[in-house]
């Protein structure tokens, strides 16, 4: 028995998930060396082009105290950059296998590790202010992580393209269509490194046979479908399926060897997602001890220089922002008053951070006579939003006013939203969770296709931010959250 690690979706735990298995294919083995191969080469010309493009730059504009280098010293250097870089990625687990989810995760690494790097490469030029620019420092500073997250999603969509021409993927059934099987699915999705190729759903509820089941992903575009149960040896082969995983925890002893039984009986491989005692939800690290699986549990550490450095990031650029976007403010002021009848802004009380009330301000989107507490409208055409609101609610424009609570420190920029009393009052202890946090304006949710749908419907992805919240991951989710609203998503 071996084990290989999988991303569990709603809490970010890296979650065993224990395999009895045939070795995998002499080609996909080949393909995934191949792969790894290839992205660390990638990585390693996306930095040497930003320290290029950097000295470029430098060298157009005649930056600061002009330092010529000649092409050799300017190839070399990058090439010395790039390998230091790969080197500290290797280190901090970028190729890995698995992905976390909507790859924030690996966004937030690369700006991590360009932070750690640069940092020291700028505190070298104060020694060798002869050797290195620090005009060309901070230019690299600011292209190495954009190439990178450019390169990488190039990468990430070419292993794609070729897992669907059916080179180096194995194909799965996934036996449970719940909860964790939902979560096996997304992270395969989202991990095509692995391999392993999701194609269908089996389970033996013949109430939601037929379902489509979409991936928690930016949009809704890898679906399988649900097929009712049993699982056969026939069904396994018919599908071209090479690998079945459970993906139901509490699945008794003697039904999970029915399953592998199955499996074996055609020649797939077998896996499953072991029960554990505790909840999935818990700050739970694993690890295996001579093929036995030890659990350990810890209380979450109140995270004080993050929340600080967190609140002064907020200040500020809630403050720049306020500034920057004074002109938008008017035009959209002047133009809700037009539209309709009522106030330009909206107020409603909200719950946050331990389950205080604040009031949350929004630009009014809705006619005047609407219920001020109600779930938010799901479809385009709904006669309760005005012309305006309409514009508003797709920009994400009417949601410009709680810079003003960010500032007042009710939210943050990043983090859960914030919801409304009468659906708090409703919360499970998991959702609860939501509370430990300062809400924001942006999250991970907001990013996802799943952002159609009710935020309490879809907790994983703010059990997600709050098991691994830092400064990096915040960078990270707005930067995510740039790039889709300069692509009008």
């Amino acid at each position: 028995m071996g084990s290989v690690e999988l991303i569990d979706q709603s809490v970010s735990v890296a979650r065993p998930l224990a395999f009895l298995a045939t070795p995998a294919p002499k080609s996909r083995e080949r393909f995934q060396i191949g792969t790894s191969f290839l992205e660390r080469v990638s990585d390693l010309a996306a930095v040497m082009a930003a320290v290029v493009l950097a000295y470029t730059t430098y060298e157009l504009l005649e930056m600061g105290r002009h330092l010529h280098y000649s092409a050799g010293t300017a190839f070399w250097s990058a090439f010395g950059v790039a390998i230091t870089f790969v080197l500290m990625l290797d280190h901090d687990g970028a190729y890995q296998r698995a992905n976390s989810l909507l790859r924030i995760r690996e966004t937030e690494r690369i700006i991590r590790v360009s932070t750690q790097a640069f940092a020291l490469l700028f505190s070298l030029t104060f020694f060798f202010s002869q050797v290195f620019s620090r005009w060309v420092v901070a230019l690299a500073v600011v292209l190495v992580p954009l190439l990178l997250i450019a390169e990488k999603q190039f990468v990430f969509l070419l292993i794609r393209s070729l897992h669907k021409r059916g080179h180096g993927v194995q194909n799965v059934l996934v036996y449970g269509a719940g909860f964790t099987g939902r979560r096996v699915f997304s992270a395969l999705v989202c991990s095509p490194k692995l391999g392993l190729n999701p194609v269908a759903f089996i389970d033996d509820d013949a109430r939601i046979a037929g379902q489509e089941v979409y991936e928690s992903g930016y949009k809704r575009r890898c679906s399988c479908r649900v097929i009712a149960g049993p699982l056969t040896s026939s069904l396994i082969r018919e599908r071209g399926i090479s690998l079945v995983v459970v993906g139901i925890p509490s699945l008794s002893r003697q039904r999970l060897q029915e399953v592998a039984a199955v499996a074996f009986a055609a020649q797939a491989s077998f896996a499953f997602v072991p029960q554990l005692s505790y909840s999935s939800d818990s700050p739970t690290e694993y690890v295996d001890i001579d093929g036995v699986l030890v659990a350990s549990l810890r209380q979450p550490a109140r995270k004080r220089a993050y929340e600080t450095a967190k609140r002064i990031f907020d200040f500020g650029a809630a403050l720049a922002l306020l500034v920057f976007t004074a002109p938008l403010w008017a035009a959209i002021a002047v133009a809700i008053r037009f539209d309709s009848k009522g106030p330009v802004f909206f107020r409603q009380l909200r719950v946050g951070l331990g389950g205080k009330r604040f009031q949350l301000y929004k630009f009014r989107s809705m006619q005047i006579d609407a219920l001020k507490y109600d779930f938010h409208p799901t479809e385009s055409d709904d006669p309760r939003v005005t012309r305006v609101g309409r514009w508003l609610r797709r920009t994400s424009l009417d949601e410009l006013p709680q810079l003003i609570n960010v500032l007042k420190g009710d939210m943050s920029l990043v983090g859960p939203r914030p919801e409304m009393p009468f659906i708090v009052d409703s919360y499970s202890e998991q959702h609860r969770q939501r509370l430990s946090v300062i809400p924001g304006l942006t999250g991970l949710w907001q990013l996802s296709a799943d952002r159609a749908f009710l935020i309490h419907e879809n907790i994983q992805y703010d059990l997600y931010y709050i098991r691994h919240r830092n400064f990096f991951m915040d960078l990270a989710i707005l930067l995510h959250t740039a790039a889709f609203a300069m692509k009008g998503v």
